[in-house]
């Protein structure tokens, strides 16, 4: 990228160089007598004033004048002849300062001026039309090379999901090109990482999950042989503690999964407020909380039904948990944004934890209920859910008063 910009600056400064010669030599800055505006006319109109009857004196009463010896002022020969022939000689006195001198007789000169004046300028465009041309096209398609190796670079990192998503075309050419082989290696270094992560987790879920089943199958051989009312309530919390180990594996396997590698989503258009009524029938079931939903009209999203519906069951299934006698589900559309939102009057959380609580396994215990059981990795299943539909979840301050969290997705046609 260094010689790329180099070679460009060295381009501009050595372009602007030869053309300021050349257009030096093919439109000359006027000088001298050229530099005077009307300075033909002028001089032609002084002459032939001089030449009528009293002249000379007309001349002193119009024009700042002088009268000089002759001896002050060196001629060159034709201004010497132009002056014995009675015409007016223009001399300049300075880089925008002329002086007209007239043969008065043999021995003196009537100095007219000195007049300051503005020289003449190009009048022509074409020197700066080439200069555009010579400079400003290959800047141009300079940029446009570079712009178009940009936005593919920018199209590629913008649609990985995964190791394997990045793909940059482009031939060996291109100024990117050290970045490109930057990215690939780099692509080879996170695939191995991952795929030993993922060598790994299914070891270690493995080797888990096996001592877990040699536990349960123990523990239901002991209540057998040993069982009785003193020992029960120790199995019952064995088995518990054993359940939930299985959970915890069962979750951390599914979020390496999603974490991992984003899925081949079925977008389809549907009724999300059908389907939100049909999460809060199935969770509300047999349920002491009472779930209310909120929605004048349908509202039809542009989205995957599987894994929205599973964000939106995990937002009610974590409000059921904590809520005390209500959770109201409420959803509304703008222009270009659907919002759906649920609310509960447990608890609450902090608004200093709003930020942490999509992070995974976080648990906001000075917040919600310890008691309640749960890893912290519901919310960040969420998040990563709503992050490949390009929409985004939050917490606000919601209508009852405790924790109010919001999935709001981006209208698609």
């Amino acid at each position: 990228m260094g010689k790329l910009f180099v070679s460009l600056y060295a381009y501009i400064i050595i372009s602007i160089f030869v053309l300021s010669g050349a257009l030096e030599k093919l439109w000359p800055e006027p000088n001298g007598i050229d530099a005077l505006p009307l300075a033909p006319q002028v001089t032609e109109s002084l002459s032939q004033l001089a030449k009528t009857a009293n002249g000379i004196t007309k001349l002193k009463d119009i024009y700042q004048n002088e009268v000089i010896s002759s001896d002050f002022v060196a001629f060159l020969p034709e201004q010497s002849a132009d002056l014995k022939q009675g015409l007016a000689v223009p001399v300049f006195d300075g880089p925008q300062q002329v002086i007209w001198y007239l043969q008065v007789n043999d021995k003196e000169l009537l100095k007219i001026g000195p007049y300051l004046f503005d020289a003449n300028s190009y009048d022509s465009v074409w020197p700066f039309f080439i200069m555009l041309l010579v400079i400003g096209l290959p800047v141009a398609a300079w940029s446009y090379w570079l712009w178009r190796d940009f936005n593919q670079l920018e199209k590629a990192c913008h649609n990985i999901s995964a190791p394997e998503d990045l793909q940059i075309s482009g031939d060996d050419k291109s100024a990117l090109l050290p970045i490109k082989q930057t990215l690939m290696a780099m692509k080879a270094r996170i695939k191995h990482l991952l795929d030993s992560q993922r060598e790994l987790t299914s070891s270690v879920s493995h080797e888990f999950r096996t001592p877990l089943a040699r536990l349960k199958f123990a523990i239901a051989m002991l209540e057998q042989t040993q069982s009785d009312d003193k020992s029960k309530p120790y199995f019952d919390g064995m088995q518990s503690d054993i359940q939930e180990l299985e959970s915890l594996v069962s979750e951390m396997l599914e979020f390496a999964k999603l974490e991992r590698e984003k899925p081949q989503l079925n977008i389809e258009l549907y009724d999300v407020v059908a389907q939100t009524q049909h999460f809060v029938q199935k969770l509300g079931f047999n349920h002491s909380t009472a779930i209310k939903i909120e929605a004048n009209t349908a509202i039809q999203l542009n989205a995957d039904p599987h894994f929205i519906g599973r964000a939106i069951q995990n937002f009610i299934g974590n409000a059921l948990k904590y809520a005390e006698q209500q959770v109201i589900v409420t959803l509304t559309q703008t222009s270009n944004t659907i919002f759906i939102k649920v609310a509960d009057d447990g608890p609450g959380i902090e608004q200093s934890e709003w930020e942490n609580v999509f992070k995974p396994f976080t648990r906001l215990d000075k917040s919600r209920n310890k008691k309640i059981k749960g890893f912290g990795l519901g919310l960040a299943i969420v998040q990563k859910i709503i992050n490949w539909h390009e929409g985004e979840c939050y917490l606000e301050s919601g209508p009852l008063k405790g924790a109010c969290f919001v999935i709001a997705l981006p209208k698609k046609p």
